[in-house]
């Protein structure tokens, strides 16, 4: 199942309204929040994705129910245009030719909805705003490579890692948005 923060009941309604309806629905949300609409009109996978992608959102990707189309949006936020400030960065091309290697760790710290349509395989899933609880957890001695959707929440993450004493943090960037390499999908 898919975590999300709210869920907008569009089924049986035609365009435009499952678009009026998800843009109302949005606004009530707070950046970096999961929607899931449920639709039954089938041109709401095109609408919806060009929508999204109008309204610099995120598409993250639609699941079909029977007759009900799942449709998955991320409200855009401030913390996706953040300057970076955490050194060492790695490129996309860096961490794809280090997975598999022993001593790694890959942390994807985007939301548990964008990680379940596409990540990197073996990664561990922990959002941005469950790392502090979960930071403990992880293992010290290990190279960690931090992964998010553009940069910016993992340069975040990198930053709250190093502070708590982490030395092997390395941010990778641009990260998921332009990620070429292996995937995974729950």
């Amino acid at each position: 199942m898919i975590e999300t923060n709210e869920r907008l009941d569009a089924k049986g309604l035609a365009c435009p309204m499952p678009i009026v309806k998800t843009k109302k629905a949005m606004n009530g949300l707070e950046p970096g929040q999961v929607l899931e609409v449920q639709a039954t009109d089938k041109g709401s996978t095109a609408d919806l994705k060009a929508w999204a992608e109008s309204a610099n959102h995120q598409y993250l990707g639609t699941v079909e129910e029977g007759e009900v189309l799942k449709h998955y949006l991320r409200k855009a936020g401030t913390d996706e245009s953040l300057e970076k400030n955490h050194e060492p960065v790695a490129s996309n091309e860096e961490l794809k030719n280090k997975l598999g290697k022993e001593g790694i760790l890959v942390l994807d710290v985007r939301e548990k909805a964008e990680y379940a349509f596409n990540h990197i395989p073996e990664s561990l899933s922990v959002p941005l705003g469950e790392l502090d609880s979960k930071a403990e957890s992880l293992d010290k001695e290990k190279e960690i490579y931090i992964v998010c959707r553009t940069g910016s929440r993992s340069d975040l993450a990198a930053r709250k890692l190093t502070a708590a004493g982490f030395t092997k943090v390395i941010n990778v960037v641009p990260g998921m948005s332009e990620w070429d390499g292996p995937t995974n999908s729950l």
